[in-house]
């Protein structure tokens, strides 16, 4: 009895205590900002035709379908042009931002509006990872993940340096988050007295308002508490918030790979073994038809290829109980989505998968890959005949990024 109590004691310290995971949601918000991104870049030039007023999904079609399912998409604000290019370039901004790490709880918050607002602009454009991208988008605002690997941390260690840099980093920080928390908050009112939250699920607008005031409430407790009481009592809350998402995180990509895995048994193909066969020899999924009919020219490699990813999807929620059945059947799925963004032309649903599985990634593979980085770029800098800036590494027990900052 004593040692369940204990057991549960330690467990509920590690969840209030700290952020777990520090390195695995740093990566997942580099992969799908990344993923995002290269996205929004890539279809630059074909925006207006995929989500603007005048596309094939024109502006009536988009007004009939949001008055159904509710879904939020700023992009229905304005049919006018400029308003489009404005969203289509914040959600530019906002995911490169989310990216190197700077202001991450704003930016993550920016990056699920730019997300929701062109994808519910234009339900029909996407290949599947658009769907992965749109859950975790959401997740990412409630997590903490700027506390390695980001500008964020970089500014923290910077004002916990001296003394006098101290200061000087407070007044400068707190200067920007202030005015960025009063812009956007001044933006938020704008539109919520305008009624554009009207008619919407009520989920979007209720989680910006509540990030918003809780970056309020930071602040003031952290510049104005006379005790540490409040300040502890805050971390907690937010420890425990990120530590939910995280969980949550995690669920949603064994439940993606649980689910995939036992429709595909239910298939008469996938259970025959030919399944892959058939896409490799579809026009729309074969940019490079030579490879297809390389790969698809073994009866036994499709077969084998068709069997192990039934099994893998359907036996990995199972071995996170094992950590190196665990890692090994994670390298195999990574393998496979990096194929399929080769052989079938999907790499932004792949980059989304893959960013999805890296939360499952060992910390010391994570830290040692950061080290690696570290050195390469110190090594180009060097060879570019500049002294190099301090490295990304973090410290052992990473610290809150946002805790004195209203932004």
């Amino acid at each position: 009895m004593n040692r369940l109590a204990l057991s549960v004691s330690s467990a509920i310290a590690r969840v209030t205590e700290s952020a777990l995971g520090p390195y695995q949601t740093a990566v997942i918000r580099i992969g799908f900002s990344a993923t995002w991104l290269l996205f929004l870049l890539r279809e630059f030039p074909h925006r207006e035709e995929l989500y603007g007023p005048d596309g094939p999904w024109n502006w009536d079609l988009a007004q009939q379908l949001i008055a159904v399912n509710h879904a939020f998409t700023a992009l229905m604000w304005s049919d006018s042009g400029g308003w489009f290019e404005f969203v289509y370039v914040l959600a530019v901004l906002a995911s490169f931002l989310l990216l190197l790490g700077w202001r991450t709880r704003t930016m993550s918050v920016l990056f699920m509006l730019g997300v929701l607002s062109l994808q519910n602009r234009s339900v029909f454009v996407g290949d599947g990872g658009d769907n992965v991208l749109h859950l975790m988008s959401v997740y990412l605002v409630f997590t903490r993940c700027g506390q390695v690997w980001s500008l964020d941390a970089r500014r923290a260690r910077w004002v916990r340096s001296e003394g006098a840099a101290r200061a000087r980093g407070e007044r400068i920080a707190d200067r920007v988050g202030v005015v960025l928390w009063a812009v956007l908050g001044f933006a938020l009112v704008a539109v919520t007295a305008g009624g554009r939250f009207d008619g919407v699920d009520p989920t979007v607008p209720v989680i910006v308002w509540l990030v918003w005031l809780a970056l309020a409430v930071w602040w003031v407790v952290g510049r104005r508490a006379k005790s540490a009481e409040p300040r502890i009592l805050l971390d907690v809350v937010g420890n425990i918030v990120h530590n939910g998402a995280l969980f949550v995180i995690m669920a949603e990509a064994c439940l993606i790979y649980a689910t995939a895995g036992w429709y595909k048994i239910q298939g008469s193909r996938w259970q025959d073994g030919t399944a892959v066969y058939y896409p490799l020899h579809l026009d729309y999924f074969s940019p490079w038809p030579g490879l297809a009919d390389l790969l698809s020219s073994s009866g036994t490699l499709v077969m084998l290829v068709t069997y192990g990813t039934v099994v893998v999807q359907v036996a990995f929620p199972f071995t996170l109980f094992n950590r190196r059945v665990k890692n090994v059947l994670l390298a195999a799925m990574m393998t496979e989505h990096a194929v399929i963004a080769v052989v079938l032309g999907l790499p932004f649903f792949s980059l989304a998968m893959i960013a999805a599985d890296s939360v499952f990634l060992p910390t010391s593979f994570l830290r040692r890959l950061g080290d690696w980085v570290a050195r390469a770029r110190a090594r180009v800098v060097a060879r570019r005949g500049r002294t190099p800036l301090p490295g990304p590494r973090a410290p052992e027990n990473p610290e809150p990024t946002h805790a004195n900052s209203p932004a």
